[in-house]
Protein backbone atom coordinates (compact mmCIF):
# COMPACT_ATOMS: atom_id res chain seq x y z
CA UNK A 1 0.00 0.00 0.00
CA UNK A 2 3.29 2.62 0.86
CA UNK A 3 4.85 1.81 -2.73
CA UNK A 4 2.39 4.35 -4.65
CA UNK A 5 2.34 7.12 -1.98
CA UNK A 6 6.13 6.30 -1.82
CA UNK A 7 6.23 6.38 -5.43
CA UNK A 8 4.76 9.93 -5.92
CA UNK A 9 6.89 12.00 -2.96
CA UNK A 10 9.90 10.38 -4.69
CA UNK A 11 8.86 11.49 -8.55
CA UNK A 12 8.24 14.93 -6.82
CA UNK A 13 11.37 15.32 -4.76
CA UNK A 14 14.32 14.07 -7.21
CA UNK A 15 14.19 16.35 -9.84
CA UNK A 16 14.81 19.17 -7.69
CA UNK A 17 17.65 17.29 -6.00
CA UNK A 18 19.20 17.06 -9.60
CA UNK A 19 21.13 14.22 -8.96
CA UNK A 20 23.80 13.24 -11.44
CA UNK A 21 26.18 10.71 -11.66
CA UNK A 22 29.81 11.69 -9.69
CA UNK A 23 31.83 11.73 -13.60
CA UNK A 24 34.91 14.56 -13.65
CA UNK A 25 34.23 15.41 -17.04
CA UNK A 26 30.67 16.32 -16.82
CA UNK A 27 30.73 18.25 -13.35
CA UNK A 28 29.60 21.36 -13.25
CA UNK A 29 29.98 24.52 -11.15
CA UNK A 30 26.31 25.30 -10.41
CA UNK A 31 25.24 28.13 -8.10
CA UNK A 32 22.58 27.87 -5.74
CA UNK A 33 19.85 30.01 -4.18
CA UNK A 34 17.16 29.85 -1.23
CA UNK A 35 13.55 29.03 -2.34
CA UNK A 36 11.84 32.43 -1.70
CA UNK A 37 8.15 32.16 -0.20
CA UNK A 38 5.80 33.37 -2.63
CA UNK A 39 2.98 31.40 -0.54
CA UNK A 40 -0.20 34.05 -0.85
CA UNK A 41 1.07 36.38 -3.16
CA UNK A 42 -0.39 36.72 -6.83
CA UNK A 43 0.90 34.65 -9.64
CA UNK A 44 2.45 37.42 -11.40
CA UNK A 45 4.35 38.73 -8.53
CA UNK A 46 5.64 35.47 -7.90
CA UNK A 47 6.64 35.30 -11.07
CA UNK A 48 9.08 37.96 -10.45
CA UNK A 49 10.22 37.17 -7.58
CA UNK A 50 11.20 33.38 -8.85
CA UNK A 51 12.62 35.62 -12.19
CA UNK A 52 14.79 37.94 -9.51
CA UNK A 53 15.89 34.43 -7.72
CA UNK A 54 17.02 32.35 -10.97
CA UNK A 55 14.76 30.06 -10.91
CA UNK A 56 11.64 28.93 -12.97
CA UNK A 57 7.68 28.63 -12.02
CA UNK A 58 5.51 25.48 -13.56
CA UNK A 59 1.95 25.99 -12.75
CA UNK A 60 -0.22 22.97 -11.02
CA UNK A 61 -3.54 23.63 -13.45
CA UNK A 62 -4.55 25.65 -16.29
CA UNK A 63 -4.05 30.05 -16.05
CA UNK A 64 -5.02 32.29 -18.47
CA UNK A 65 -2.62 34.70 -18.68
CA UNK A 66 -5.34 37.92 -17.70
CA UNK A 67 -5.63 36.04 -14.46
CA UNK A 68 -2.11 36.09 -13.39
CA UNK A 69 -3.04 39.11 -11.04
CA UNK A 70 -6.37 37.66 -9.33
CA UNK A 71 -5.05 34.03 -8.83
CA UNK A 72 -3.41 33.52 -5.17
CA UNK A 73 -0.44 31.25 -4.79
CA UNK A 74 -1.98 28.47 -2.07
CA UNK A 75 1.22 26.03 -2.51
CA UNK A 76 4.69 25.80 -3.94
CA UNK A 77 7.32 22.52 -4.24
CA UNK A 78 9.85 23.01 -2.47
CA UNK A 79 8.55 25.28 0.05
CA UNK A 80 10.36 28.82 0.80
CA UNK A 81 13.80 28.71 2.19
CA UNK A 82 14.93 25.16 1.06
CA UNK A 83 18.50 25.65 -1.19
CA UNK A 84 18.39 24.62 -4.53
CA UNK A 85 20.28 25.43 -7.97
CA UNK A 86 19.58 28.31 -9.69
CA UNK A 87 17.75 27.20 -12.66
CA UNK A 88 15.07 25.05 -11.05
CA UNK A 89 11.54 24.65 -11.65
CA UNK A 90 8.94 25.39 -8.84
CA UNK A 91 6.19 24.03 -8.74
CA UNK A 92 2.91 26.01 -7.63
CA UNK A 93 -0.78 25.83 -6.81
CA UNK A 94 -3.02 28.64 -7.03
CA UNK A 95 -7.01 29.37 -6.52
Amino acid sequence: MAAPVAGKILGEVLPYLELKQDNDETKEHTESVAVPDVMYKTVEEAEKIFKEAGLEIQYQGKLDKTQKQEKIITEQIPSGGITINKGTKIQVSFE
